[in-house]
């Protein structure tokens, strides 16, 4: 059997999240985010789990777009950031994927190249969220010039929101009135919400809606704000207690020995570590669930190992499972205990086995959404 450190990743729960996501994008379609490895739940997996209700995926690079290709992914898929180098437009064109464009570097290598096929722009303006994108007031002006592309088909008008997941901050509703502002009368769909915007700012709800962290049945929002309470967590990350110990009050735990205990305590070590991605810096008392209780961690967590303490929680032996995240356990309390957010632990999974579970019956190939959705990719002779 081996080291009992793994992750269970269930697709039936990521096909709900999704339906949950299409269901508050209304008339929009949802476009699922499988970038950073599908955010650590493995991007092939999840899109061939998707590819036949999903309208489309978005990614980071051409690297794991042309990864999707390969794997049989056929509905249309996004470059979020776009091409890094014009070379790279020879496989944007012959794969059909659609691009991102937030730079005028891009802009002058589109209008220089000579497309075989018809290419789907998402044009995107900074708002508000001062990363990549065009400013307002210029907005239009590069619209015109990517639209005089006679290859260019459809632009998507694109941004993306800084502080969606703030509810009470108004942020996003001022990056809102600027963006209707400086795109009044363009034609083309719209796509401003991420998975935070697509819950608390309904009105910016457009044609295509970016899925991310809530396609995995994580909250965007802090663990008191639970109005998605329907999600369901996708990845469960568990191992099993290999010690147990007792231990007299004033015993140190880990290392630095920067816990003490101060009665009496019943000691449990997990093997779960900082190098399978559980994160180093995670305090004292971060939950950990076993046997269906919720126990605290002490001590520092170690390369391979973490300590909890099993006081008062009776029958608990060597081989019990411990889930580190997933149902019982919501990501974000762990997140909270370690001052990080969910999208970092899950993208710093590492060296755990990776299971996949399903037991709904799905086709991995997509002919509804080959006929709902545009621009999909379809196989020269010579590829």
């Amino acid at each position: 059997m081996g080291r009992p450190a793994n992750a269970t990743i269930d697709l039936d729960a990521l096909r709900h999240n999704y339906r949950v996501a299409q269901q508050l994008s209304g008339n929009g379609q949802a476009i699922a985010v499988v970038k950073a490895d599908a955010y650590g739940h493995g991007a092939i997996a999840c899109a061939t789990a998707l590819a036949d209700i999903a309208s489309g995926f978005a990614v980071a690079c051409i690297e794991e777009a042309l990864e999707l290709r390969a794997a049989g992914i056929r509905q249309p898929v996004l470059l979020l950031e776009g091409f890094y180098d014009a070379v790279e437009l020879n496989n944007i064109d012959e794969y059909q994927l659609d691009i991102v464009i937030h730079h005028q570097y891009q802009v002058d290598a589109l209008l220089s190249y000579n497309f075989k096929n018809p290419i789907r722009v998402w044009l995107k303006m900074d708002s508000g969220m001062g990363r990549v994108g065009f400013a307002p007031e210029v907005y239009r002006s590069v619209w015109e010039q990517v639209n005089s592309h006679q290859s260019v088909c459809d632009i998507v008008l694109m941004t993306h929101f800084a502080c969606a997941d703030e509810v009470e901050n108004a942020h996003a509703r001022r990056q809102l009135e600027t963006f209707n502002e400086h795109t009044m009368g363009l034609p083309g769909d719209r796509s401003l919400c991420n998975s935070a915007a697509l819950v608390a700012l309904s009105e910016a709800r457009g044609q295509w809606n970016r899925l991310g962290l809530l396609l995995y049945g994580v909250s965007p929002f802090p663990e008191s704000c639970n109005v998605l309470p329907e999600l369901k967590p996708v990845m469960e990350l568990s191992s099993a207690i290999i010690s147990i110990k007792e231990v007299p009050a004033g015993s140190s735990v880990g290392y630095g020995s920067q816990w003490i205990a101060s009665r009496p305590t019943r000691l449990g070590v997990v093997a779960m570590g900082y190098a399978d991605g559980y994160p180093r810096h995670a305090a004292n008392g971060t939950p950990v669930l076993i046997n269906g209780h919720k126990v605290p961690l002490v001590g520092r967590v170690s390369m391979d190992m973490l300590t909890v303490d099993l006081t008062g929680i009776p029958g608990v032996k060597v081989g019990d499972r411990a889930v580190l995240w997933g149902k019982g356990l919501s990501i974000n309390e762990v997140a909270e205990g370690a001052s990080t957010i969910p999208y970092q632990l899950l993208c710093n999974l590492n060296r755990v086995p990776v299971h996949y579970v399903s037991e709904d019956v799905y086709e991995n190939t997509s002919k509804n959404a080959a006929e709902t959705s545009t621009l999909l990719f379809e196989p020269s002779v010579d590829s």
